[in-house]
């Protein structure tokens, strides 16, 4: 059954849908030397330590409309982060209609929406080449939700929260719940590109793919920055202190490594 945005159905019941973004983001950074790669590290688990991204968390499950039941945060040695958040149906009086609305989510504010035997973690990544001088931090974020909102709509929110140059964003709608005379309902918001969920501002700044299973509910979009300023990727200096053949050279194991990571593949095997 189709719904347009301005659809409300009456259910039989809870909404049993269970919907779940996955977020994937990945930070390069070129780091010539042992004492570079180090001070990246050291700065990335400052960044995003255990407790920076259980403020990003909570951030989430406002915008969704959650109560937090528990938390479960860790930061690991020598390097990386977990959180992972148990949440449960926020207090609603009456869901919005914009919730069913393919649009970007909003930043953090006031609003509430419903949310049911759900979850949502993070994990990081810090990790390195051990001879191309490339670090590369990733964060590997998940949102599931029972109910009438999409988890879709925080993630306006993750992407401002993250300095990213290359973004992995999967989503699913699984099960099915029913409406009141009793058929199945294994949609209940019309979606055909993860991308409407992302604002224009910042669809402006990425190359992006989708790949769709839409008979399967299942929605793919990768993205990968698309304008190249070495300054952006030297870790405590700039390209003015390296020569052209540096330059050169440090571009292109820079682009290099973010075309492999967007295209899931080793171009040096092809």
């Amino acid at each position: 059954m189709e719904l347009t945005p301005e659809q409300r159905i009456e259910l039989h019941g809870f909404n049993n849908l269970t919907k779940s973004l996955s977020f994937n983001m990945y930070d390069i950074c070129y780091t010539k030397t042992k004492e570079e790669r180090e001070a990246y590290i050291e700065y990335i688990d400052e960044e995003y330590s255990a407790e920076r991204l259980t403020k990003i968390l909570k951030s989430v499950s406002d915008i969704i409309g959650a109560h937090v039941l528990n938390v479960a945060q860790q930061d690991y040695v020598p390097q990386g982060a977990s959180v992972t958040m148990l949440v449960s149906e926020g207090p609603v009086v009456e869901v919005p209609t914009e919730s069913y609305n393919e649009s970007p989510g909003p930043l953090p504010g006031s609003v509430v929406m419903q949310l049911d035997k759900s979850h949502i973690t993070v994990h990081t990544y810090p990790e390195y080449h051990p001879s191309e001088g490339i670090s590369t931090f990733r964060a590997d974020i998940d949102v599931s939700t029972c109910g009438e909102i999409s988890p879709l709509k925080a993630l306006n929110f993750l992407i401002h929260s993250f300095d990213t140059d290359i973004m992995t964003i999967d989503y699913r709608v699984r099960g099915f719940t029913r409406d009141k005379d009793g058929h199945k309902l294994f949609i209940d918001h019309n979606i055909s590109s993860i991308q409407n969920y992302i604002p224009e501002e910042v669809k402006n700044e990425f190359d992006m793919i989708d790949v769709n299973i839409y008979q399967s509910h299942i929605f793919h979009t990768k993205c990968r920055i698309r304008d190249f300023d070495l300054n952006n990727y030297l870790f405590g200096y700039t390209k003015e202190k390296l020569d052209l053949e540096e330059v050169e050279e440090i571009t292109e194991r820079l682009t290099t490594e973010m075309d492999e990571i967007f295209y899931g593949t080793n171009f040096e095997s092809i």
